[in-house]
């Protein structure tokens, strides 16, 4: 009896400590998604946060400028009282183009090389000397471009200006670069074997299994990379503005000097410009059409994603 009664208790032990372990596992378990509950719902009251700012300061000044007058003009002089963005976008196409046909096509390759090629020792080499791109300062870049990039324009187009677009489109595709080339590396090297070996089975080449399965398969993460390239090289200003200077020229030459949005938004903010007036409230128009912009472009990649996901799974 004294046995029976001794390994009943210590069963009403075990159990009360498993429940007290059960008990405090559960509250870790609510405080856990208490935290991430409250991670995502700052995040959400940012984006909200700035969307009314910027919309609420944007109405004024659309209230003395009009829309079509914003939109269609030639003539960006905010102090003179022309109010033509299309100089801007312009500067900020141009910028952004020119990016990505650096760092598209070339991070690709880059990625294709690392997951399908490169042996394991280089590998490890190149992939941190690339990433190490991604840690240089983007002031680094701006000098980079105008004391290095900027006179070998000069040398092969000797009408290039000091400052010019095609400097600026240069080292903001060689800060894209990494990002690129890492993202589609883990999205190739992400394709299930089974697939390479099935197109090797059939005959296929290494040329053929990476143009036709590997590349296709992995499409998704290719073109998400993409998107987000773009979208760095759009908000990109330190580099831009020190390589492309800021001058709102209406063109798409890549040699003459132009201005990007993010550009004039830090060039107005500095303090020149009165607070309250027209001239400043373009801060906030143009942070908006900023603000737009990449999300249709987000909201592009999501569809890209979407589609190519669903046709190669």
């Amino acid at each position: 009896m004294a046995q029976r009664a001794g390994s009943l208790g210590s069963e009403t032990a075990r159990r009360s400590i498993l429940r007290s372990r059960l008990n405090a596992h559960q509250a870790w378990e609510r405080i856990v998604k208490g935290i991430c509950f409250l991670c995502a719902f700052l995040s959400i009251a940012t984006t909200i946060g700035i969307v009314v700012i910027l919309v609420s300061q944007a109405q004024g000044f659309f209230q003395n400028v009009s829309v079509w007058e914003f939109l269609t003009g030639r003539v960006w002089e905010p102090i003179a009282g022309h109010f033509g963005f299309l100089p801007l976008v312009c500067g900020t196409l141009l910028i952004t183009v020119g990016a990505g046909l650096v760092s598209l096509p070339l991070g690709l390759l880059i990625g294709i090389f690392l997951a399908e090629y490169a042996r394991p020792p280089v590998r490890k080499i190149l992939k941190p000397a690339l990433e190490l791109l991604a840690g240089i300062p983007t002031v680094v870049y701006g000098y980079f471009a105008l004391f290095f990039v900027t006179p070998i324009l000069q040398r092969v187009i000797p009408s290039t200006e000091a400052f010019n677009a095609a400097s600026g489109a240069i080292v903001v595709g060689i800060m894209t670069l990494p990002l690129v080339s890492s993202l589609c590396e883990d999205a190739l090297a992400a394709v299930p074997k089974a697939l390479r070996e099935g197109a090797y089975g059939l005959g296929a080449t290494k040329f053929e299994v990476v143009s036709k399965v590997v590349v296709p398969s992995a499409m998704s993460g290719v073109m998400a990379s993409f998107i987000l390239a773009l979208s760095r090289a759009i908000g990109e200003t330190m580099a831009v503005t020190l390589a492309s200077g800021s001058t709102p020229n209406f063109t798409l030459n890549p040699t003459q000097a132009v201005m990007t949005m993010t550009a004039y938004i830090v060039n107005t903010s500095r303090g020149d410009v009165e607070r309250g007036s027209t001239a400043y409230q373009t801060i906030f128009a143009v942070g908006l059409t900023l603000f737009i912009t990449t999300l249709l472009m987000n909201l592009l990649a999501q569809r890209l994603i979407r589609k190519f996901g669903s046709r190669y799974s």
